[in-house]
This record gives C-alpha cells, structure tokens and sequence, in this order.
C-alpha cells in the first residue's frame, strides 16, 4: 500500500510517499529557516505564502523520488492539526483536492503522532505499550502509547515548551535561528556546571514540567551581566542549559516509567535530536535496564515520511477525512 504523506504545520514544506508505512521511498522536504532567520524566528503569514509556493513542486518531487504518480497512490495523508492555522491549512486544502480528484481517502494525522510514528520508521521492531517522551519547540509531554493510533498523556509541561526554553535563551544569547541548534553545536565546548540554573517542579503532578522559570533564570542572568558590561561565556551557558533541559525531561520520563512499569521507553520530536538529551536517556535506560527508542537525526524535525507513516496506521484504524476536514491550531493528542 502506498501513502502519499503531506506535512507543512511550520516552516517546513514536507512530503514523502511511504510502503506499507515504514518503507520509505521519498522524503522530501523545502525549508524556510533561511528566509524566517532573518526574523529571528517563524513569521507565521510568510510561512504560508511558502507553503502556497512550494507544495505541488513538493509533491511532485516526491512523487518522482519514489518512481510512482498519483494513480499508484492509495491514501493521501496529511497534517491537519496542531500547528500555525494558516501553514495548515495549506497542506489540508492541498491533500483535500488531491483526494478528491483521485477519488482516493483522505487521511488525518495529527502532528505529535507522527512525530512518534518516526520511532517506526528506523525501529520496526517497536511495537505498543510503550512510554514516549515528545519534546519539541511547542510540545513537551509524556504519553503513553496504548496503541498505533492511541494514546494517553500523562504529564506535560505547564507553561513553555523544552524546544521554547531552547531558542528564546538562545535568541538571548545572540544566537541566529534556529537556536537550539547553536545551543547544542556551543554546549560541546562548554562547562556544563559553570552556572547553577533551577529544575522547576510542579506541585501535586508528579510527571508534568516546566520550563519558564528555567528560561527566566538564563534570561536575567543574560541582561544583568550586559548591564554589569561583564562577557557571559556563551558556551559554557548553553552547556548548563542543555544539562538542564536534558535532566528535567529525564527525570520525569524516567519517574513515569518506573512508577508506571514500562521498560520500552521512546523519544520523539525535534529536541530529541538534541546530543545531550540523547546522551542522558541512553545512560540513564541503560542503567535501568530499559530499552530505548530515538529516530535519527533525519526525522527528529518536521517531515513527510512520519506523517506518512502514521497515516497507515491511521489508514488501517479506519481514520478518514473527507471535504468537510478542517485545520485546527490546538488539539491534544487524546482528542484524535
């Protein structure tokens, strides 16, 4: 079965034609982080315009990597929520007209599962129940993947998102976007004891986070330096932030498992593409015995191929769209 998969939440304008889910055989996607760099970050009206711009060529392109045309195509799959309104909405209108016009399904995916559906591309072997740690620029949470297309959140982050933490400290530091790129690239050079920065807790939820006042701490640290016209070592900063970041989400993930008694642990999303997330989760499993689940690199960000993974999961639940499917900017991923 082939799946044409279409993602454009962001920034990212993605598509992937995918075999039975997890064969891959396109993966195509075209980037604005050139263009949104010199904003400092996503302008949500310019990256529809691009979407507007860049989807059919996109498409087409996938198409043609994966040596099939639309008539070998079986279900159209696409992102349909959370995400920028206006960037969704593009590839929702996009996926409805091709479904339409091919006479073929149309299937909804929601973002955060298909972040955790590219676990499924690179590890076959992992199957449901397990324990999924998603951290990302506007996601940070824990769920517990009952099935391929259901899902349990049991802790979250009260405020920011870690993949937020990450640029708006970065952004403070001088950084270009995106940030938490240029975090991790000037942690490798850095002490990551050289500055004491809180691990907020949440009262009364065991297994939620929080990262604002984390981002507080770095931030006036930051600009009462500046105002001392004292040099703030940049790479030792973000090797104490990362450190921090790494070790809330550990720590919780790692309290929700035992708690819980999972040993099948996975990550999922763009901070998990992080090497000091990375790095704490496979000490920290490996000392607990647990088996862990990371995507590489290629997949850890936005793309087509995990929506259209999903979507053949999705596909197989019986999940269908039809003209009337709409965008939606919020949605929990229990709301599927």
């Amino acid at each position: 079965m082939f799946i044409l998969g279409i993602e454009s939440s962001c920034d990212e304008t993605a598509a992937s034609v995918s075999e039975n889910g997890t064969k891959i055989l396109s993966n195509v996607i075209a980037t604005q982080i050139e263009e949104q760099r010199k904003y400092g970050g996503v302008v949500p009206e310019i990256a529809s315009r691009r979407h507007c711009e860049n989807i059919s060529q996109v498409v087409k392109k996938a198409l043609d990597d994966a040596g099939k045309t639309l008539a070998d195509i079986d279900a159209v799959a696409v992102t349909y929520a959370p995400g920028l309104i206006g960037a969704l909405l593009v590839g929702v209108n996009y996926a409805k007209g091709l479904s339409m016009a091919l006479d073929k399904p149309l299937v909804p995916v929601h973002h955060i599962s298909g972040h955790i559906a590219a676990n499924y591309i690179a590890h076959e072997e992992l199957k449901p129940p397990y324990l999924c740690l998603v951290a990302s620029g506007g996601h940070s949470l824990i769920a517990v993947v009952e099935d391929y297309t259901r899902f349990r959140i049991i802790g979250r982050t009260r405020d920011d998102a870690a993949g937020e933490c990450f640029d708006k400290c970065a952004r403070a530091m001088g950084f270009p976007y995106p940030g938490g790129v240029q975090v991790d690239k000037a942690a490798q050079s850095g002490d990551s004891s050289a500055f004491v920065l809180p691990r907020p807790k949440v009262n009364g939820s065991e297994f939620d986070m929080s990262f604002s006042g984390l981002k507080t701490a770095v931030i006036n640290l930051i600009h009462n330096s500046e105002q001392k016209g004292i040099s703030l070592n940049k790479n030792d900063m973000s090797a104490s932030l990362q450190s921090a970041i790494s070790e809330i989400l550990c720590e919780k993930t790692m309290l929700a498992a035992e708690k819980l008694g999972y040993k099948t642990i996975a990550l999922a999303g763009g901070v998990s593409a992080n090497s000091g997330v990375r790095s704490i989760f496979e000490t920290e499993c490996k000392k607990r015995g647990m088996k862990l689940y990371m995507p590489p690199l290629s997949l850890c960000g936005d793309n087509g191929a995990m929506i259209a993974c999903q979507g053949y999961y999705n596909f197989n639940a019986g999940i269908r769209g039809d003209e009337s499917l709409n965008a939606a900017a919020t949605m929990s991923l229990e709301d599927i």
